[in-house]
């Protein structure tokens, strides 16, 4: 018998229908659970797919070091990846991420390397290109490699498509490196034009991690404005509130950008009739608890 490895497990995540939280709608509302790939989340595919297609163009080869500046998931996926394939990883954080994200990666035996909340996401990718530049290892980058959207293209949105026998009409993403979004965008729209995307991305001043609102100069490369039809902007505590309804109501345990992303489907879904609507719950809530989001009622 042929059995799979770990690595063939990524992807083909369950599409689940909302129950509770729509309330009275002629809408469908149905959430991607990105959180049953092997290492949790959404980012399993880009990882895999940045380190498998560099391979395939001869880039890196099994025992090099690879360097990813990251804010929990990325790295947590890249961790498990370089362990599959039998590279050394260092990934480099900002130190308020949460305490199970970065236990996680060390788990898989990546090197871990903090910067100050101060310096934040674009500090960890300055110190990452500097390490690169001093000949420390190769930074796959997932904010400019195109073969992060390239795994959304070729899996999540062909999954989406053929789960919802082609039916869908809105997708919504929260956006972080944008690849998701960009993959996703991309094919939808390939095969129907009329389908609605529609980004996810933090209003002035609230912190959910994973999204981002970025400053212009680190705004990734891979991301193309044409491809999303609408961005909405969310606050942080309409996210967090919708994250703990989806585990207390649906049985649905997430972060709190997956909570955004379903606070703005059910904003979408009081606009429109009969629309069927997919939102991507990008990881799972356990590696959240430390943080206490999950005390509050």
């Amino acid at each position: 018998m042929n059995f799979p490895t770990i690595a063939d497990c990524v992807g083909n995540t369950p599409l689940v229908r909302l129950q509770r939280l729509p309330g009275a709608t002629s809408n469908t509302l149905l959430v991607k659970l990105e959180g049953n790939n092997p290492a949790g989340s959404v980012k399993d595919r880009p990882a895999l797919s940045m380190i498998e297609r560099a391979e395939r163009r001869g880039d890196i080869q099994p025992g090099d070091r690879l360097i990813e500046a990251t804010s929990g998931n990325t790295g947590i996926a890249l961790a498990m990846a370089a362990a599959i394939k039998g590279y050394q990883m260092t990934l480099i954080m900002p130190d308020n991420s949460s305490a199970e994200r970065k236990a996680a990666m060390t788990a898989y035996g990546a090197e871990l390397i903090l910067v100050s909340k101060q310096a934040g996401m674009e500090g960890a990718r300055d110190l990452a290109l500097q390490m690169q530049a001093d000949g420390h290892g190769k930074v796959l980058d997932q904010f400019g490699n195109g073969d992060n959207p390239q795994a959304h293209y070729h899996g999540t949105g062909p999954e989406i498509w053929q789960q919802t026998a082609g039916s869908i009409t809105h997708f919504i993403s929260s956006m972080g490196t944008t690849g998701t979004i960009m993959g996703v965008s991309r094919y939808l729209k390939e095969q129907n034009p009329a389908v609605q995307i529609v980004g996810l991305q933090p209003m002035e001043g609230a912190a959910i991690p994973g999204i981002r609102r970025w400053p212009e100069e680190y705004l990734p490369s891979i991301f193309e404005a044409s491809r999303v039809d609408r961005v909405i902007d969310m606050g942080q505590d309409e996210a967090e509130q919708t994250m703990r309804r989806l585990a207390r109501e649906e049985g649905i345990f997430c972060g709190v950008s997956s909570g955004g992303a379903v606070a703005a489907m059910l904003r979408l879904s009081r606009e429109v009739e009969n629309a069927v609507m997919v939102a991507i719950i990008c990881d799972r809530g356990d590696r959240y608890l430390s943080t206490g989001v999950y005390d509050q009622r």
